[in-house]
This record gives structure tokens, C-alpha cells and sequence, in this order.
């Protein structure tokens, strides 16, 4: 689940603000937390498939979180009533779930997922082809997942903030210009920091200059989660008070990870258990 604010508000609202610095051991607790989301994120995966309600997939997510130890970090925050935001196609985030939102074969599904295990708090999200789904979508998916990638390899010692933030927007420009398509960012949502509580300082733009904002610091942990729509990226809020969709009706994507700045590069907090966790060493 994102953060929002616009570059020069979160430069403003973080300058000189302490941010949470995690122990060794506190990492490895988040590591936890983090594995119990992937796995979550797994059942969810393989059971997406069409005639299968998002409401189904929720209750799913959170008897795999409960059963793990956790807690889910979505259900009540702020009143939000499900374990996971399910959105589906014109949707970008917050998607509520529920009986009546059947998956079709064709759908692209974002699915944010978070949880609370021993008061350390993990946040992932993957977006899932449903069927058969078009070259066109599957394109803009994988430019959104490799945007968060080089946001990922930018998650280092010493490097500011906004380093992150560009590398996602000239992952995203890339990506663009390789596929001839027109990949819009979402500019008002973006990253956060992460611990003991799931949003935190400070908030991560997903495009901007770089060399901007905090320097990070190992312990410090960061959800990078770029989100992608087809053509113009404006939105708008439902009447429900979450779910945030594409104000042209353009199909969005959205991925995630937890991760935290160590002296030896990136730690994929979020990876499934026993899976590589160190990007780029």
C-alpha cells in the first residue's frame, strides 16, 4: 500500500526529519515479515485465474498471513476492509475486494499485500495476468516490474533519495521507447519507508532529478513500488474513498518490494523464502 505526495512536498515534509535506522536483527525480524508476504503473494498468484472473485482471493490472503503468525497489515488501516487492495485493469491501487468483482480472462490484477509479524511490517505487490492477456498489457507490466528492479539496484549507501526516484523514471522512459509505447507514471503516489509501522518517512517519488533528498543510510528500509498506466497518467478517486483509476480508462500496473539499505548493496526483504535477496552484489 503507497505512499502519496508530490517530489518537492516529500523534500520539504523529510529534510530533517529522523527516519528510522533498523539493527541487524530488526532487518532479519522485517525479513520474516517479508517472506510471509511473498508467500501470501504466491497463493494469491496461483489462484487468480478467471471466475474467481477478488473477495475470494482476500480471504485467501488473509487465512495465509494468519496462518504464518501474522497479521494483516491492510484489514482496519484507516478502515480499509480487505487483507489485500485487488485492482483490476483501469484500477492503479487501493482496489477493494469483494464477492461481486469476478475476475474475466484478460484482466490484469495488482495486488498490494501487506503484513505484521512480531510488530515488523512487510509490503509487496505483484500484478498478475488473468488468462490470456494481451502483448500490449504483459508489455506494460514488465516495464513497471524492471522500473522497480532499477529502483531496487538504486537502494544504496550514501546515494539520496531521488537517486532511487530517477532510476525508476528512466527505467520507465526506457522502456517506453523500446516497446514504441506511451507508459504513463503515476506521479502522486509512490514509496515509503517501512518498520514498525507500514508508512513511515520518508515518502519515494517515482520520478524526479536526482541527488535530492535524505542520503540513505544502512538500516534504513524502503518500499520501492512504481505504478504504470497505458498513455496519460491522471487519476481519480472512486466514490468509495480508496480506489484510485486511470481518468482516460487506460489499463495500470503495479509492483513492489520491501528493501533495505545495507553497507553490502540492496536486501530484498520482500523475496520468497530461500529465494536470492541481494540484487545486483
Amino acid at each position: 500500500m503507497n505512499g502519496r505526495g508530490g517530489i518537492r512536498g516529500a523534500i520539504a515534509r523529510y529534510r530533517g526529519r529522523d527516519i528510522e535506522l533498523k539493527t541487524q536483527r530488526q532487518l532479519e525480524l522485517m525479513r520474516e515479515a517479508g517472506a510471509l508476504v511473498a508467500a501470501t503473494l504466491a497463493a494469491v498468484t496461483e489462484q487468480a485465474k478467471p471466475g474467481v472473485s477478488t473477495g475470494e482471493l482476500d480471504a485467501l490472503a488473509e487465512q495465509t498471513i494468519r496462518d504464518g503468525g501474522g497479521v494483516p497489515s491492510f484489514l482496519g488501516y484507516h478502515g480499509f476492509p480487505g487483507s489485500i487492495c485487488a485492482s483490476v485493469n483501469d484500477r492503479i491501487v487501493h482496489g477493494i475486494p469483494g464477492p461481486d468483482q469476478v475476475l474475466a480472462d484478460g484482466d490484469l490484477l495488482s495486488v498490494d499485500c501487506g503484513a505484521i509479524l512480531d510488530g515488523w511490517h512487510g509490503d509487496s505487490a505483484v500484478t498478475i495476468a488473468v488468462g490470456s492477456v494481451s502483448a500490449a498489457d504483459l508489455a506494460l507490466s514488465a516495464a513497471c516490474r524492471g522500473a522497480m528492479e532499477a529502483g531496487i539496484l538504486a537502494v544504496r549507501a550514501d546515494a539520496r533519495l531521488t537517486d532511487v526516484s530517477y532510476a525508476i523514471q528512466e527505467a520507465c522512459r526506457a522502456a517506453a521507447e523500446a516497446d514504441g509505447a506511451d507508459y504513463g507514471i503515476v506521479a502522486e503516489y509512490g514509496g515509503h519507508g517501512i518498520g514498525t509501522s507500514m508508512h513511515m518517512d520518508p515518502f519515494l517519488p517515482n520520478h524526479g532529478d536526482p541527488g535530492r533528498g535524505p542520503r540513505l543510510r544502512p538500516g534504513m528500509a524502503l518500499a520501492v513500488e512504481p505504478m504504470l498506466v497505458a498513455g496519460d497518467p491522471e487519476t481519480e478517486e472512486l466514490d468509495d474513498g480508496w480506489t484510485v483509476v486511470t481518468a482516460s480508462g487506460g489499463r495500470a500496473v503495479h509492483w513492489e518490494h520491501t528493501v533495505a539499505v545495507t553497507e553490502e548493496g540492496p536486501w530484498l526483504l520482500t523475496a520468497p523464502a530461500g529465494a536470492p535477496d541481494r540484487p545486483g552484489s
